[in-house]
C-alpha cells in the first residue's frame, strides 16, 4: 500500500515507481491524494473516513506532525515562540503512537495544518504562511 499526492510535490517519490510494479489507484480525496495498492486476493484498502473529511472539530491553529523531518523540530518551535509572542492559541499534535496516525484528519506525510477547523496544508509553514493562514 502506498499513499502519495496525484500533484507531484518536490518531497513525494514518483508515483511511476509503484505502477511500474502494478500497483493501482484504489482510493483518492479530495485534495489530491491517491492510494495505491498491489492486490494478491483481490481485495483493496481505502482511505479512513476521518481522512476524507479533512475538518476537525478544534477551531484554533492545529498542527499534527512528527519528527520524520529534520525541520519539524525547529519549525515547531518557531510557530510555539510566534503563538506565544502574539497571543494565538494553538494545539501542537505530535503524532507518535499507531493509534494517533489512525486517528488523523487527513492523509499525512509528516506535517499537517488545520484553522477554524478546516484543513489548510501538509506544508511546513514559515512565519509569512503562518500569517497568511491566520488573516483567514
Amino acid at each position: 500500500m502506498y499513499a502519495r499526492s496525484k500533484k507531484q510535490k518536490a518531497w513525494l517519490s514518483d508515483q511511476s515507481f509503484a505502477k511500474n510494479f502494478g500497483f493501482k489507484v484504489v482510493d483518492t480525496t479530495d485534495n489530491g491524494y491517491e492510494l495505491l495498492a498491489l492486490s494478491f486476493d483481490g481485495t483493496t484498502p481505502e482511505f479512513a473516513q476521518n481522512v476524507k473529511n479533512k475538518t476537525i472539530e478544534n477551531k484554533e491553529l492545529t498542527i499534527y506532525y512528527d519528527m520524520q523531518c529534520p525541520y519539524i523540530y525547529q519549525t515547531i518551535e518557531m510557530i510555539r515562540q510566534y503563538c506565544e509572542t502574539n497571543n494565538v492559541p494553538v494545539s501542537l499534535i505530535q503524532v507518535d503512537t499507531l493509534q494517533k496516525a489512525k486517528e488523523l484528519p487527513c492523509a499525512f506525510n509528516n506535517w499537517a495544518v488545520f484553522y477554524k477547523g478546516n484543513f489548510e496544508t501538509v506544508n511546513l509553514l514559515g512565519i509569512d504562511y503562518l500569517k497568511k493562514i491566520l488573516k483567514k
